[in-house]
């Protein structure tokens, strides 16, 4: 399956994942301080696990950092 994540077209060996599961897969660091972009709307936390990444979607996988 081929979606565009964080901008680059990406190829994934399954046919259907979550949010969740990608997040797994793609090895993100501290998935807690991750705010994800899903077909340019913003997905709430607990939408991670029951949204489902289908062929030609955008995910944007948006970190937060603070600073002083």
């Amino acid at each position: 399956m081929k979606i565009k994540l964080n901008g680059e077209e990406t190829t994934l060996e399954k046919d259907s994942v979550t949010i969740s599961e990608l997040l797994k897969l793609k090895d993100v660091k501290m998935p807690e301080m991750v705010s994800v972009e899903y077909n340019s709307d913003i997905l709430d936390r607990d939408q991670f696990d029951t949204t489902q990444v289908k062929e030609g979607d955008q995910v944007e996988f948006l970190y937060f950092m603070g600073g002083g």
